[in-house]
């Protein structure tokens, strides 16, 4: 009895693997992460300065998590929250707003719900700040 089948079913599954598997994301900080593209991040914008924003950004960060990388020059954040990396990217739209991106990441794919949690966070540090 021959097993003629297996060579091009193996193949099958072994390209669909390396599709699955083999994914790129790009990250507010900058460098791209490996994960499959999923909705894992969230934008909000302030009625406060850069300043203000990184402020609370640190605080909620450190309270929430580790924070492993916490750029001045660019104004970006890498942390550890729940066993998830966290990126953050906190830019100036104009004199009175600033926006704030949020990206979360657990093994594989996004964690959108923990993104918005970090957002709101951050919005009651800035209103208690």
């Amino acid at each position: 009895m021959k097993i003629t089948y297996l060579k091009p079913v193996l193949a099958a599954a072994l390209s669909a693997l390396a599709l699955f598997v083999s994914g790129c994301v790009s990250t507010p900080a900058g460098p791209s992460t490996f994960g499959l593209p999923s909705k894992g991040t969230a934008t909000a914008r302030y009625p406060r300065t850069v300043e203000q924003v990184v402020a609370a950004t640190r605080v909620v960060l450190a309270r929430k998590g580790h924070v492993s990388s916490d750029n001045i020059i660019d104004n970006t954040f890498k942390a550890k929250v729940n066993e998830r990396d966290v990126w953050v990217k906190i830019t100036k739209v104009d004199d009175k707003v600033t926006e704030l991106v949020i990206m979360v990441r657990g093994n594989l794919i996004g964690d959108i719900d923990l993104a918005h949690d970090l957002d709101k966070e951050i919005a009651l540090q800035l209103v208690n700040s």
